[in-house]
């Protein structure tokens, strides 16, 4: 086995990798942890083949997220996870990053709590199967009604606080390939929430989304909703948030696996969760 730098060539691989797993991403979603951390996603080789994956990106070098860790099913059980996760770690902390963060699954979880990871809160994954909407989507009319550039940048403000970093240019690269994801309430001529979404390989997933009025949560879900055609859509809820999991409960969500945000290093930096409905996803954060 060989563990080397990955790069634009290794999408389709990563792309094979996370269809076996049954993951949502797509290459757009790949080329964004390769546009923000050229140097920081891996890839190991067996017999030339890539068969595990793992990816990192860097937010205001105040923390650090790890995501996209992936193995072949046929070579799993030979340690390949641990050591690309063990290379994104060396990585980063190479870089003098003060905090690293990843969302675990209850399989991986034991092995980073190894690797020194501590548990910062839970997430639900939530799932919707519905019928398409009986009123056809129309992608052109919504457009005309995108967030105004002011608002985008309020939002991009706002997710900064409720996040802990700055991550304004992945939101905006959302929002330039899904702008009728992207929704903000407004009072009083201020934005009060927002939400954006992305289009995965198989579902819409809804996130970041955060809102303190449980009104502006139903109206940004309401709207979201209506302008997603798939008969899937995904939402990682923070556990804490009952407001919010009852709110996707109520409009026909159901519960399918559990996460655990973790950190390693001092979380100096945690954001404001407390009003956080969604994060925007286990691979990002």
């Amino acid at each position: 086995m060989r563990l080397r730098t990955m790069t634009t060539a290794d999408i389709h691989a990563g792309m094979h990798l996370k269809d076996i797993s049954g993951w949502n991403q797509t290459e757009h979603d790949w080329q964004r942890f390769l546009n923000a951390s050229p140097n920081g996603c891996f890839v190991a080789e067996v017999d030339g083949r890539v068969v595990g994956t793992v990816a990192t990106i860097s937010y205001q070098d105040k923390f650090a997220w790890v995501g996209m860790v992936l193995v072949d099913p046929e070579h799993r059980g030979r340690g390949i996870g641990t050591y690309l996760l063990e290379q994104a770690v060396e990585f980063l902390d190479a870089t003098k990053i003060p905090t690293i963060k990843l969302d675990a699954t209850p399989l991986g979880k034991p092995l980073y709590e190894k690797m020194g990871f501590a548990t910062e809160y839970e997430v639900e994954r939530l799932i919707l199967k519905r019928s398409f909407p009986d009123v056809p989507f129309s992608r052109d009319a919504v457009l005309k009604q995108r967030v105004a550039n002011a608002q985008l940048e309020a939002i991009l403000r706002l997710d900064g606080d409720y996040f802990g970093a700055d991550r304004g240019s992945l939101l905006v690269s959302l929002d330039h390939e899904a702008p009728e994801f992207t929704l903000a309430a407004v009072q009083d001529g201020y934005v009060a929430a927002y939400m954006f979404g992305r289009k995965g390989s198989f579902a819409d997933h809804i996130g970041p989304w955060a809102s303190e009025d449980p009104r502006w949560s139903r109206q940004l879900l309401t709207s979201f909703l209506q302008r997603s055609s798939r008969d899937t859509v995904i939402a990682d809820c923070l556990k804490s948030n009952s407001s919010a999991g009852h709110l996707l409960r109520e409009h026909g969500f159901s519960y399918s696996r559990p996460l655990t945000r973790m950190y390693r290093g001092a979380n100096r930096f945690p954001g404001n969760h407390k009003d956080l409905c969604a994060i925007l996803g286990p691979e990002f954060g």
